[in-house]
């Protein structure tokens, strides 16, 4: 009851996130990989020769740096391999690289994989990624109103689900974006796999709290002098939150476990995953369900 009661308070701190997860968008700007720009990806693996060493990842990046490459991203591949994303290079330019990464052929490598994505394809990547968002909103939006269609004003609890949702994806995007001016983090297809892993795990959490609602509601209709409605939604919020707590701290515990054991190739999209996880549970505990409430506040003053 008391997180209904003073609504206000977190309204005011997750407009005062998205103002600035918006603000460090703008400044910043999204940090897209080549799989929405355009580029190369090269996979290679060094041989096992006598007397030969393996570079280090900060050696490739050296290695890479010198040859007129040094705006790329490079992760392990296996105990003796890279895959390395970067620019999109000439048949010439792949040559070079591959000369260099052999470290004046003492230490020989294989290629395992080559793909050029050219900017035409990565815009039409880029534009299905964001149309994948729409339709996956879209799609919530009909079964929230499908699922709550017998209870009182089922447009609300879209409304509320929806405002939830869009804050689920800001504000872990503007997380983001901060963290990769650190890391180098790109904006890739696992992020856009983030974020809609993320809002398919923040409308389940929200859903069970509008379901106890939809219980607590009914059995309060036929109750003489029952429980008015912020009443209601504060009952059931404190009725779910241990159930939303522990499903999401279970869930960011595996997170961690892939952010710190896991590959390098991991740990951007386990990152962004646990934004989304700690930035739902706030959500559906403290916006949503509040957000109903002034809604429905809203309706009776009309």
């Amino acid at each position: 009851m008391t997180i209904v009661k003073y609504r206000i308070i977190f309204f005011i701190l997750s407009l005062l996130l998205i103002a600035g997860s918006f603000g460090v968008i703008a400044k910043y700007g999204l940090n897209y990989g080549i799989d929405f720009k355009g580029g190369s990806i090269l996979g290679v693996t060094y041989v096992d020769v006598e007397g030969s060493v393996t570079p280090t990842l900060t050696e490739v990046k050296t290695i890479l740096a010198d040859t007129g490459l040094s705006n790329t991203l490079v992760s392990p591949r296996g105990d003796k391999g890279y895959v390395i994303k970067m620019r999109e290079l000439s048949s010439e330019e792949k040559n070079a690289t591959l000369r260099a990464l052999t470290l004046a052929g003492s230490n020989p490598v294989t290629v395992e994989k080559f793909n050029a994505i050219g900017p035409v394809v990565g815009d039409e990547l880029r534009s299905k990624a964001y149309v994948a968002i729409v339709v996956v909103l879209f799609c919530i939006i009909l079964f929230i109103l499908f699922a709550f269609r017998k209870v009182k004003n089922p447009l609300n609890y879209g409304i509320a689900t929806i405002v939830a949702l869009a804050h689920d994806v800001i504000i872990p995007t503007g997380i983001y974006v901060l963290w990769s001016q650190h890391t180098g983090a790109e904006i890739d297809l696992l992020f856009v796999s983030a974020l809609l892993a993320i809002l398919g795990y923040s409308v389940h959490d929200t859903i069970v709290v509008f379901d106890r609602v939809r219980e607590n509601a009914l059995k309060n209709a036929g109750v003489k002098n029952g429980l008015s409605f912020e009443e209601v939604v504060g009952k059931s919020v404190t009725e779910t939150m241990a159930r939303s707590i522990n499903t999401s701290l279970t869930t960011a515990i595996t997170l961690l476990a892939l952010y710190f054991v896991g590959g390098s190739s991991t740990q951007n999209f386990a990152f962004i995953l646990l934004m989304g996880i700690i930035v739902g549970t706030y959500s559906s505990i403290f916006i949503a369900s509040p957000l109903l409430v002034t809604l429905e506040g809203w309706r009776k003053k009309k």
